[in-house]
């Protein structure tokens, strides 16, 4: 069964490295995200980082659903499961961020990414991580996060900062600048260790 796909006005999950050398492949559709994120998640589909990542796709999923008309009761259920799993599991993943594919949220509690995130392929959250904006005047100015990056418990990533690929932040790090990939960035600010 062949899903509906997001319209270019629709956010949409951040291209794999395979989609971003061939734009015109064709995207994998939910039931497809779901399955990797499913075999990301081990295989456990009760753990909480897997449902949050279940109703993020949803989300974007609805966006591409045309008339307006039909989105609506789609719309419903997104918004019902996206406060339950704030609430319940303390996951705050909006669908308006872009999340590539075998993204793993390791543990619950205290997740927040704001709407405007880029998250790449293969990138690890770990619980209380927050990426969001540094200042209220700059509400676009979002994180984006490369492919393979590690966040570190508690780690905390502030404005228009580019975390590259494969690398990792600290636990309890508040990461101001850009991290080069390959590196490490611990500490309160965040102070790179090293490069590759």
């Amino acid at each position: 069964m062949a899903s509906p796909e997001p319209q270019s006005d629709a956010p949409s999950e951040a291209p794999s490295e395979a989609q971003a050398a061939r734009p015109d492949a064709p995207r994998p559709g939910l039931w497809a995200l779901w399955r990797e994120d499913l075999r990301s998640h081990r295989g456990e589909w009760s753990r909480p980082g897997f449902l949050s990542l279940a109703v993020y796709r949803f989300g974007v999923w609805r966006m591409g659903v045309k008339p307006k008309v039909l989105r609506a009761p789609l719309s419903l259920i997104y918004r019902f499961f996206f406060v339950r799993c704030r609430n319940v599991y303390g996951i705050e993943l909006p669908y308006s961020a872009a999340v590539g594919r075998g993204v793993v949220i390791e543990h619950q509690g205290g997740i927040v990414v704001h709407g405007n995130t880029v998250i790449g392929d293969r990138c690890i959250l770990r619980q209380g991580c927050t990426l969001g904006i540094r200042r209220l005047d700059q509400l676009d100015d979002a994180p984006v996060l490369e492919d393979g990056v590690a966040l570190g418990a508690g780690c905390v990533v502030l404005g228009k900062v580019t975390l590259g690929t494969g690398c990792s932040v600290g636990a309890n790090a508040v990461v101001l600048k850009d991290v080069p990939a390959g590196a490490v960035a611990v500490g309160i600010p965040a102070k790179v260790l090293g490069t590759p």
